[in-house]
């Protein structure tokens, strides 16, 4: 069922408005499956990744890639995609999405190599982008009214709960069945969810819509791709290699031409100009602190509770639905206040209660358990909970309703660059902490000389078999110095990402107003 140039369309904006009730509900069927899965694939890999690094023997590099790959393409094509599905047909894009992430899947699922993973998950970041950017416009399309609110509601509800329960399911399959299993569980619901978007949901689009950034679109991708591999790279060489520096000249070079292009082109795919609202530009802030900060510190976290402390994937998803807890817990409490205090009110302090539950989980040693980071998961997964339901109306509710896509994916993209950005950063940092906390734990004991293959091991997942090839009357030594090393290490990260959020959270706080918004979308004595 087309719907092109009919009096079904808005004249606003091209798009069927309020679809036939055979086919509204199964459009909502199909696009909270469709978001289910790509949400659950952001936070369900983070438990796989100590058993795809022991399956594979991929380098700690490898494995930020895996990580970064998914994000960067998100990040690179929620825009661009989002314009060509108001050109060519938004069924069809999202059609084209669930293909690409669904086969993407199967593909990371049979990955014989680190390489071989890395390509097919930046296949599904192109994929995932590609539906998320369609998922709402398709329910604006087939629903007005309050129908259109109570789908809105369904699919944030859908979106909270993929999120919340990713670790705890990935742990289920790697533990009980492999790692490779967090991929192929994606096969039946994107086959089915193919054939419900091929059968029953209708397709719109925009006869005025413009034509994608393309400049735009390659400058951002591989300026941001080239900052994140000299950022990766520079964690296992150093910052004085040439590589390094060339891809950092590059990155730079290419960035700050996005930007020219961006203000000259009559069609951008950032609108700069949005970045005058201060709320806009807090919001954007925002959405790059949260991620920068808790969501890229998943990554080391689950390898400590791992390698470092011995849980299996399943016992280590079951220790983060702590802080799955406390983002579920807050997040219908601050649905319901974002009516009656003003918006920075929940996102500044939420991001500053990020920061502060990243700081408390410091103060790890050689002798620590897990419950240590009790606390600051805690008081964390209260700060998310706060900030989640908020952050998208400080895009999309101070710009006019035509830009209210773009402000979205803008939104939608610092949070991917802060993942991918965050992920890199503090690999550098880590390795680099790493290497001198484990040469000075090891100075004057047998492993001084092989203090080298220790942090190797650590980076590398493989601290089993050092302990197979020591002596016994050594491994005491070498479970000091491992452990040791690595809380060392992820001292140091968490520091920097607990500044970061209280950073972000401080300049939210004072950039978010409520007069900059259209509606009563945040209410309040916000100046």
């Amino acid at each position: 069922m087309v719907i092109e140039e009919t009096s079904g369309e808005a004249p606003s904006g091209g798009q069927q408005v309020g679809g036939p009730a055979d086919t509204k509900w199964w459009t909502l069927a199909a696009v909270c499956m469709g978001t289910f899965m790509l949400l659950l694939d952001v936070t369900i890999v983070n438990v796989a990744l100590p058993a795809i690094q022991a399956s594979l023997r991929t380098t700690f590099a490898d494995l930020q890639w895996v990580v970064d790959a998914y994000a960067l393409t998100l990040a690179a094509f929620l825009l661009t995609s989002g314009s060509l599905a108001d050109m060519y047909g938004r069924r069809r894009l999202y059609l084209i999405g669930l293909v690409a992430f669904t086969g993407a899947s199967a593909l990371c699922g049979a990955a014989q190599s680190p390489l071989m993973l890395e390509l097919s998950r930046g296949l599904q970041g192109i994929g995932g982008a590609t539906m998320f950017s369609v998922s709402l416009a398709l329910l604006a399309s087939a629903f007005e009214g309050k129908e259109r609110g109570v789908a809105f509601g369904i699919w944030g509800a859908i979106t909270g709960v993929a999120v919340a329960i990713g670790p705890i399911v990935g742990g289920a399959l790697v533990t009980g069945l492999s790692w490779r299993w967090i991929f192929l569980v994606n096969l039946p619901v994107g086959i089915l969810a193919i054939a419900l978007t091929f059968t029953r949901v209708a397709e719109s689009r925009n006869e005025h819509a413009r034509r994608p950034d393309w400049a735009g679109f390659l400058l951002f991708t591989t300026g941001l791709a080239a900052v994140i591999y000299a950022l990766i790279e520079s964690g296992r060489s150093s910052f004085t290699n040439t590589g390094v520096d060339v891809s950092f000249a590059l990155g730079a070079i290419l960035l700050i031409g996005f930007v020219v292009v961006e203000a000259r082109v009559s069609n951008p795919m950032f609108d700069l100009g949005l970045f005058r609202l201060p709320t806009f530009t807090g919001g954007s802030i925002a959405a790059f602190g949260i991620s920068v900060s808790i969501f890229s510190m998943l990554l080391y976290l689950t390898i400590y509770l791992q390698d470092v402390l011995g849980y299996s994937a399943f016992q280590t998803g079951l220790r983060l639905l702590v802080l799955s807890g406390g983002v579920l817990a807050v997040s219908g409490v601050a649905g319901r206040l974002t009516a009656h205090v003003p918006i920075r009110a929940l996102i500044g302090p939420g991001l500053i209660a990020v920061g502060v539950g990243l700081i408390l989980m410091r103060g790890l040693n050689a002798s620590s358990g897990w419950t240590h980071l009790v606390p600051g998961l805690v008081v964390s997964g209260v700060g998310i909970g706060f900030i989640n339901p908020p952050l998208a109306s400080t895009a999309v509710g101070v710009v006019p309703p035509q830009q209210s896509g773009m402000a979205s994916g803008i939104n939608s993209t610092f949070r991917q660059v802060g993942i991918s950005t965050g992920i890199a950063l503090f690999g550098t940092l880590f390795t680099n902490r790493l290497g001198s906390a484990v040469a000075s734990l090891s100075r004057g004991t047998p492993l001084a000389a092989h203090a080298v293959a220790v942090r190797q091991a650590l980076e590398n997942g493989q601290v089993g078999q050092l302990f197979a090839q020591v002596p016994a009357s050594q491994r005491a030594v070498l479970a000091h110095v491992a452990r040791g090393g690595f809380t060392s290490a992820l001292d140091a990260i968490l520091l920097l990402s607990g500044i970061l959020a209280m950073v972000s959270g401080v300049l939210a706080f004072v950039l978010i107003r409520t007069k900059d918004f259209n509606s009563g979308a945040a209410r309040g004595g916000a100046h």
